[in-house]
């Protein structure tokens, strides 16, 4: 399968990569900035394309059966906050892109705010979410306009008749994980464990999103992973 990944040098971006060459499909690998290509890049294919730009994206995806969009929106917390209104940009600009590719499917890395606490009520809607993100992920208040953001893209993504799957980590996304290979997957539902924690490693959420990748299960649907 010819698999590319836009956020390719990205925490999950690189997970993705690495999971979808560890099992020998063809990656090509987007970034904005030539600069993060790596010096070695083999065997990785890697191309300088902006996610916000509809030509780019086109030309960028010519030959490929799925593309990841697994973008971040800046290097530290502030830049993400500062520039939160990428997700939505992005999902505009890709299912634009996407119209003069119907063939091929699109795979998003999204946020876990707009998953379900309880029926109809999402997390980023509860109560003082805002004033509760330092305790809970360890971000200022002012992270819920990423929060927001994400869930304005996935609506967005909800609107289009094109072939994609949105994924949702769980409430804290572990950076320095494991590959367990050992996770649950839900639909729009937060996963908990027994102890109150929601938590998946960038590793093992790399693994569910390519497992979608080689048998779709969640065509023009969110899904979530956790343990």
């Amino acid at each position: 399968m010819r698999i590319g990944v836009f956020g390719a040098t990205g925490v999950i971006g690189q997970r993705v990569v690495a999971e979808a060459v560890s099992r020998d499909h063809e990656v090509r690998a987007f970034t904005r900035n030539q600069s993060k290509i790596p010096a070695d890049a083999s065997p990785v294919t890697w191309q300088v394309a902006d996610v916000l730009d509809v030509d780019s994206i086109t030309t960028a995806i010519i030959g490929l059966d799925v593309v990841v969009n697994a973008i971040n929106a800046g290097d530290d917390i502030p830049d993400t906050i500062a520039n939160a209104e990428v997700f939505p940009g992005a999902a505009t600009a890709l299912l634009a892109a996407l119209d003069r590719h119907p063939s091929t499917r699109l795979l998003i890395v999204g946020g876990a705010g707009s998953l379900e606490v309880e029926p109809g009520l999402q997390l980023v809607d509860v109560d003082d979410f805002a004033e509760q993100l330092p305790a809970l992920l360890g971000v200022p208040p002012e992270y819920s306009k990423v929060v927001l953001a994400h869930r304005e893209a996935l609506n967005l993504y909800r609107l289009s008749n094109r072939d994609w799957t949105y994924v949702s980590p769980s409430a804290a996304l572990v950076n320095s994980g494991e590959r367990t290979g050992r996770f649950r997957t839900g639909a729009n539902q937060l996963l908990v464990m027994e102890d109150g924690t929601s938590d998946i490693s960038a590793e093992d959420l790399a693994v569910a999103l390519i497992d979608e990748a080689e048998r779709p299960q969640f065509i023009q649907r969110r899904f979530t992973v956790g343990y």
